[in-house]
């Protein structure tokens, strides 16, 4: 081998070496900075953490704690770049294999997460507790809309919290199913509790419906009784929540 072959090898095997080592905060540059905050970092480019990270949204700053990632630099040659992260912060936690496929476009799987439900409460004003679970074998995101989905949403231990106390209300499933190119299709279910949930929601584009149909006990609380005939029509042995609309642009 000729000493310039051997220079080139050698140059080429150094800066391998020093991408490999590449240190974590370079990530900084690669993330929008208005949209994300990250702060204590360790590690290296591929392989790293970062002790606080927070994410914009419309009411202010998402906290997810500590977030550790592993990135698969072999996937930047396909222009898909994928990885695994995973977050923490107390008792909630996000986990899920990532792949950017497209400018506006993302796949999850294996995506795994428990949250508060009073996270909610910045985009919506529910008087209401307890956890979500999230499962989904397969979720995929155009321009911040699905189009693909398998999966669950569980709502363990929901309380309703009314000016006089909170009312345990029970544990509820929403089974997702989204084939590509059709509407996305849920099931609510009542794993358990006194007030009993089931019917059907869809979205399909901008387009949405709901039809559930609310079992309640006679001697259900009477202020949870009046916020349910707020959103309800009453029907015999309960209520039926039932109406269509438009969402709107993400």
């Amino acid at each position: 081998m000729s000493r310039a072959a051997q220079g080139l090898a050698l140059s080429i095997l150094l800066l391998l070496c020093l991408i490999a080592a590449a240190p974590a905060r370079l990530l900084l540059y690669a993330l929008p900075g208005n949209e994300i905050i990250m702060q204590g970092f360790s590690g290296t480019l591929w392989r790293g953490q970062a002790n606080r990270v927070l994410v914009a949204t419309g009411p202010g700053y998402i906290q997810l704690g500590r977030v550790r990632w592993l990135l698969s630099p072999l996937s930047l040659l396909t222009l898909s770049p994928s990885g695994r992260v995973d977050s923490e912060w107390g008792k909630q936690k996000i986990g899920a294999d990532i792949q950017i496929t497209g400018a506006q476009s993302l796949e999850f799987e294996q995506l795994d997460a428990l949250f508060s439900m009073r996270l909610l409460r910045a985009f919506l004003p529910l008087s209401v507790g307890g956890d979500i679970a999230v499962q989904f074998e397969h979720l995929k995101l155009e321009k911040g809309r699905p189009t693909e989905v398998a999966g669950n949403l569980v709502w363990q231990d929901a309380q309703w919290e009314s000016a006089r106390g909170v009312v345990p209300l029970g544990t509820y499933a929403l089974e997702l199913e989204q084939a590509p190119g059709a509407a996305l299709n849920g099931e609510v279910i009542t794993v358990t509790g006194a007030v009993e949930a089931s019917g059907k929601v869809a979205l399909a584009g901008e387009d949405y419906w709901i039809d559930i149909s609310v079992k309640v006990a006679p001697d259900l609380n009477e202020q949870l009784r009046e916020a349910l005939s707020l959103i309800a029509q009453p029907v015999t042995g309960g209520y039926r929540i039932k109406f269509d609309g438009k969402s709107s642009n993400p």
